[in-house]
């Protein structure tokens, strides 16, 4: 049986590689153009947890707005953490904003060339460190996210679950990455896991690695990984309370730095419960009207908000609160859980009949 070979992976990538917009294509990099750290940072940040689907339009958003690391740095972090709204996992966004100052500050605005120099940065950890390291300085360093761990269980047919089997799979993809173009294979990895090593239906037939798969031949390459049985997600239940001013203003606050959405913007509302609504009370007396209820799912567990919503004159906003212009609403950093409670309580707005308030 045929050794996986690092050149077949790299002549299929030549061919077959992703056009993405942080990315160098292989020809180029064949030519000399050398990977931009800062973009691939960036990139690879933004990918941890979301989709190369999701994070494409960010990352255009984000290098159009702030093209490289310094103005990233001098950018207010509210700025950034608005920007990052709709991402999810909001403390890669904290330390997004912490990482590119303590570069400009601390390394002359370069990033570290090796996976030990990265991985002392805000932020950056195992995976971010190698992947930076091997893409845009040519460290071979074994880069393994989702799709790797995928493509090499299957490979080496390895029948250990998930998280168990995590540090053979890292030790075997040191065994295959390669001393020349490492960065390239990386993204090969990556790229045969996206396009061909999917989690259903793989495509052995078109995969440069099929005579070497021992999940292929064993025939059960679609079973791996294996995974151990999840555990059910708890239900928690809130309530939020959405107060529009006349002007289309929004009642917000800002929420710690630690803990679940940490640093983003949301509506008032009381602590989340598991089994119970809570009895949260208002930020302030009013004649609050229910608009139904969302749900939201995170990592760990399932959100029902029960919404209430009011419109009001020109009050001043309760303490640790405060009125966001409606011209803003849309662009801050409301994370998708508010987006949902605002647009539930918009909704419920334009369904009863309108009257003025006067200011």
């Amino acid at each position: 049986m045929p050794a996986p070979s690092a050149t077949a992976l790299l002549d299929w990538y030549d061919i077959h590689a992703r056009r993405l917009p942080w990315r160098v294509p292989p020809e180029d990099g064949k030519l000399g153009i050398l990977p931009d750290p800062y973009r691939i940072w960036l990139s690879e940040v933004m990918l941890q947890q979301t989709t190369v689907a999701a994070v494409k339009s960010y990352f255009l958003d984000f290098t159009a707005r702030w093209p490289t690391l310094q103005a990233l740095a001098a950018a207010p972090r509210d700025e950034v953490m608005a920007a990052w709204a709709g991402l999810g996992y909001y403390s890669r966004a904290r330390n997004l904003k912490a990482c590119a100052e303590a570069v400009a500050r601390d390394h002359g605005g370069r990033f570290p060339e090796t996976v030990e120099g990265l991985s002392t940065l805000p932020g950056i950890g195992p995976y971010t460190a190698a992947a930076i390291a091997a893409i845009a300085f040519d460290v071979p360093a074994a880069v393994v996210d989702g799709n790797v761990e995928r493509v090499v269980a299957r490979l080496f047919a390895l029948d250990t679950p998930l998280p168990d089997v995590k540090p053979e799979i890292r030790r075997l993809t040191a065994t295959l990455t390669p001393e020349r173009r490492p960065g390239d294979f990386a993204q090969a990895m990556m790229d045969l896991g996206a396009t061909i090593c999917t989690p259903k239906r793989p495509a052995c037939a078109l995969c440069p690695w099929s005579e070497p798969c021992l999940a292929r031949r064993r025939g059960d390459a679609e079973t791996l990984p294996r995974r151990r049985a999840k555990a059910e997600r708890p239900t928690r239940y809130g309530t939020a309370f959405v107060a529009r001013r006349y002007d289309g203003a929004l009642l917000v606050r800002r929420r710690p730095d630690k803990g679940l959405l940490g640093g983003m913007l949301d509506v008032p509302g009381g602590d989340w419960q598991e089994d119970t609504v809570p009895d949260a009370q208002p930020p302030f007396q009013a004649d609050w009207k229910s608009a139904g209820e969302v749900e939201h799912t995170f990592t760990h567990f399932h959100l029902k908000l029960s919404v209430q919503t009011v419109e009001v004159g020109d009050r001043p906003p309760p303490n640790g609160c405060f009125w966001l212009d409606a011209a803003a609403v849309a662009g801050e950093a409301l994370p998708s859980v508010m987006q949902k409670a605002v647009g539930a309580a918009t909704g419920a707005s334009a369904r009863r009949p309108r009257r003025h308030v006067p200011k």
